[in-house]
């Protein structure tokens, strides 16, 4: 139990007196007291700790419990408890340990409506309070169709039930009980309630409901009141003179129901109300959390969607307005308000945080975009200062911005050079959580590629053991990219860091990675090997230092289970050792393998078939020495007979090949 410490002297008399009154024989006498305490508390937070201090709570919960108490008791209880838990969060967890929310729940099932109502207001305080787990509220099954129930009795038990699912409806599992309780029939006719807080309340139900739940927003688009479809009821919530936070919200149910495929993302209802909607959110005339909130949304709508992007990137001068986040915390119209001031300093970093994201939506697929976003003023610079922020959140979002900006060549042989960014991207992988080394290790992969100038950089400040590292991750992005990077740095690499890859690898977890379960480590695996093996003297030298085990990670793969692009890129492997000048020799001597070479030339894909020849015509080039040898002994294996047959087939390129 957590107690405030008090000295006794502030623990006045008249608070005492308060909580003895509770104790009064007189029910007239408590009642005056209840009231009187109701009166005290109003906005005075140090009354509400002396009386928590002094036990006021289990009392007034008794008497909320009491069969005896009269209604209008029990009601100024609830009122007095209500305005206790408005206080800090430390009253909240006083509040929950004495078990108020179990009392609250069964006080619903009084007849009363004002009781219910204070209840409710009570129980609305304690769950939009950090510290209250939602988890609470579906304890018990029979709760939530209650609450439902109640739903008709009052304008009030609409607001504050609306309230506490929204704020109580956390992730997939809650979505599904409100849903199957027939959450979105019994709120959908509150949007055309003649109150303001219920439509309000009711619509924030929504926009948790139909967070990427395909389910909810699906069944959304079909509802109707009054005979009005929802999607066209929240498109009016979202003109411009609507408050703001109505605006915001319906913009959030229509970006919801877009990204789950219940809206096509080129109906107008997104691009010519929810999109401009969101921008106008971004502009430095709102306020903190609605630049946040805006740009937040708006990166979630047009994420995967080209045309999007390209509507928002010249829509009221977005990328440029998105700058001013970096710049000015705080809205124009809040400059001479001091106490708005220094919360908006306090938290500028989640407007940084929200341009990060928006800039690396924008930036997903089209290379102008990305050049706009990057002659932004100092954005690099900005960039690179986000990497090394304090916070979290910031830091994954500004290894975003940059991942997507890294998909462009042409920056990445420009700006990204001019910046050194592989410095601080190097240090943000040295020890990040994983959601972050997911999107800095992808990053790190486009920094890798054979025309980009950081290569050289990166490889000298150790990346090599890195990313072998991340090859043996539990998580399978992590291992993707790892591999993936390697891949990357093996292209048209010279030798020593063909080695040193090689190394840092080991055989044993090269053959843990062919052996991996996901297709995607093994084809990435299988294109390191590649990349490894390309151009000659490589080929030689790699194969005579772990020609053993490479061809017996071949043999294991021409022989398992698997698709038609596995098989291919092994071949093809194959052909690059067919290439090396003492390499070929390993296939020469291992009749399993030669046997597999001719079973792969006649098999029923075409893909394979070329694979396999290609690995035929690198053993028998008349120029090189030992040609004649190599091909008697493929002429008795009767590889002949099947070119013969081949240079018959309706496939063009079997027949020239």
């Amino acid at each position: 139990l957590q107690l405030f410490v008090l000295s006794p002297q502030e623990v006045t008399a008249s608070s005492r007196h308060y909580v003895d009154r509770l104790f009064d024989l007189d029910p007239q006498k408590v009642l005056q007291g209840v009231i009187d305490m109701k009166n005290a508390v109003i906005g005075n937070n140090k009354q509400k700790a002396n009386l928590i201090v002094l036990g006021a709570v289990p009392r007034l919960l008794y008497l909320l419990q009491q069969e005896t108490s009269s209604t209008e008791l029990r009601t100024e209880c609830a009122v007095v408890l209500g305005s206790l838990a408005m206080g800090t969060e430390n009253n909240v967890k006083s509040l929950l340990d004495c078990h108020i929310i179990p009392a609250l729940l069964q006080g619903l099932l009084s007849p009363d409506l004002k009781f219910i109502e204070a209840c409710l207001r009570c129980l609305r305080t304690i769950f939009i309070s950090p510290v209250t787990p939602e988890d609470l509220l579906y304890t018990d099954a029979t709760v939530i169709s209650h609450l439902m129930a109640l739903l008709s009795r009052s304008r009030y038990t609409q607001e504050y039930i609306c309230q506490i699912f929204s704020h109580c409806c956390k992730g997939p599992d809650h979505q599904t009980i409100l849903f199957n309780h027939g959450a979105v029939q019994n709120i959908a006719h509150l949007l055309v309630s003649t109150s303001y807080k219920v439509r309000m309340q009711a619509l924030k139900c929504f926009s948790v409901l139909a967070f990427e739940n395909p389910q909810v927003s699906m069944t959304l688009v079909n509802v109707s009141v009054d005979g009005e479809l929802l999607p066209q009821i929240f498109v009016k919530m979202l003109q411009r003179d609507k408050p703001i936070e109505m605006q915001l919200t319906s913009a959030k149910c229509l970006t919801s129901m877009c990204r789950a495929g219940a809206i096509r993302t080129d109906d107008p209802c997104i691009v010519l109300k929810t999109l401009p909607c969101l921008v106008r959110m971004c502009s430095k005339d709102r306020l903190l959390e609605e630049r946040v909130e805006g740009a937040e949304t708006l990166a979630y709508l047009i994420e995967t969607d080209v045309e999007l992007q390209r509507i928002a990137s010249i829509t009221d001068h977005l990328i440029v307005m998105l700058a001013d986040y970096f710049k000015y915390p705080s809205s124009v119209s809040a400059i001479t308000d001091i106490k708005r001031l220094d919360h908006d300093l306090k938290h500028a970093h989640e407007l940084r945080q929200a341009a990060f994201k928006l800039y690396a939506s924008l930036g997903a697929n089209d290379e102008d975009i990305r050049k706009k976003i990057i002659e932004t003023e100092n954005m690099m610079d900005r960039i690179v200062n986000g990497l090394a922020e304090s916070s979290i959140k910031v830091r994954l979002a500004a290894v975003r911005c940059l991942h997507s900006l890294s998909r462009s060549v042409q920056q990445l042989r420009t700006s990204f050079q001019d910046h050194a960014v592989w410095k601080p991207l190097m240090k943000v992988l040295q020890n990040a959580p994983n959601e972050i080394l997911v999107v800095a290790s992808s990053t790190l992969c486009n920094l890798l590629l054979e025309f980009s100038p950081s290569k050289e950089p990166i490889l000298e400040s150790g990346a090599i053991e890195l990313l072998c590292s991340l090859t043996q991750s539990e998580n399978l992005a992590l291992r993707v990219n790892g591999i993936w990077a390697l891949m990357n740095m093996a292209f048209q690499a010279e030798q020593k860091i063909k080695s040193d890859i090689l190394r840092g690898l080991s055989t044993e977890q090269l053959f843990q990675l062919l052996s991996d379960s996901d297709v995607n480590v093994l084809m990435k695996t299988l294109g390191l090997l590649r990349n490894l093996l390309s151009t000659r003297p490589h080929i030689d030298h790699i194969m005579s230092t772990h020609g053993k085990q490479i061809m017996q990670a071949v043999t294991l793969i021409l022989e398992g289970e698997h698709n038609i692009e596995v098989k291919e890129q092994t071949l093809c492997i194959l052909a690059n050792i067919a290439d090396g000048t003492t390499a070929k020799e390993l296939i020469m001597t291992n009749d399993d393998i030669l046997q597999k070479i001719k079973y792969y030339m006649s098999h029923s894909n075409a893909k394979l078939q070329l694979a396999a020849m290609f690995c035929i015509s690198n053993l028998i080039w008349n120029e090189e020495e030992g040609s004649q040898e190599r091909q008697d002994k493929l002429r008795d294996m009767g590889i002949v007979d099947i070119l013969h047959k081949l240079s018959q087939s309706s496939d063009p390129n079997l027949c020239d090949k």
